[in-house]
C-alpha cells in the first residue's frame, strides 16, 4: 500500500473496508445469542449479552432471565454498546478521510486514537461479562464462551490493530504522497 500510495484504488479503501468487517463483527456479536452456551449435552444454557435462557434437563421451552436487573449486565453491555458505537463513527470518518482527494493525516492519526478508545470500551464489556456472569448467574453442567463471545473479541483484536495503522500511517505521508525521490543502486564508473 505504501509502495503505490493511497491513490492507488484498490489500495485506498483497504482500511476503511477492514473496519467495515469489524463493524459488522460487532453487530453479530451484538445480536448473537451465542455468549455463553452448554459444551456438552444436556443442552440447558445459552446466553446472550442481554438476557441469559435455561431450560430443564428434559428438554422443553427456555426461560430466559434478563441481565439488565443485574448492574454488571448494564455495565457490560453498555460498555461494549459505547466501544461499538465509537468504531461505526470510525467507520463513517474512514469513509470521509479517504473520499477526500487531498488526505489530512491529522484526521487519519485522530482515527486512530480514538480506535484505541473504542478498544478500550470493548475490552471492558468482554472483561466484565465473563467474570460476573460465572460468578453471580447459576450455571448447570459444562459451558462454555461461545461464538458471538468470539465475535466480540475479534471486533476488539480488529480495533488495536487498525488503530496502530491508521495511527502509523502519516509517518509514511511522504512516501505515500509521492514526494520522495527514489533511490537507485546503480553508481555510475
Amino acid at each position: 500500500m505504501v509502495k503505490y500510495g493511497l491513490d492507488y484504488t484498490r489500495c485506498r479503501w483497504i482500511l476503511p473496508l477492514l473496519l467495515g468487517i469489524g463493524v459488522i463483527f460487532g453487530i453479530i456479536a451484538l445480536a448473537g445469542r451465542g455468549w455463553l452456551e452448554s459444551q456438552t449435552l444436556p443442552y440447558v444454557q445459552q446466553a446472550s449479552l442481554w438476557e441469559s435462557c435455561r431450560r430443564s434437563e428434559q428438554g422443553g421451552d427456555w426461560n430466559c432471565e434478563s441481565l439488565m436487573g443485574y448492574a454488571w449486565g448494564r455495565a457490560a453491555a453498555a460498555t461494549y454498546l459505547v466501544g461499538f458505537i465509537l468504531l461505526v463513527i470510525c467507520f463513517a470518518l474512514a469513509i470521509i478521510a479517504f473520499a477526500i482527494d487531498t488526505l489530512r493525516f491529522n484526521f487519519i492519526r485522530g482515527i486512530g486514537g480514538l480506535l484505541f478508545v473504542a478498544a478500550v470500551f470493548s475490552i471492558m464489556g468482554l472483561v466484565i461479562y465473563p467474570v460476573k456472569f460465572s460468578s453471580e448467574m447459576e450455571m448447570t453442567g459444562i459451558n462454555m464462551f461461545s461464538w458471538a463471545y468470539g465475535f466480540g473479541w475479534t471486533t476488539a483484536i480488529m480495533e488495536i490493530c487498525l488503530g496502530f495503522f491508521f495511527c502509523c500511517l502519516p509517518n509514511y505521508e511522504d512516501q505515500i504522497l509521492g514526494n520522495v525521490k527514489p533511490t537507485y543502486f546503480y553508481s555510475s564508473p
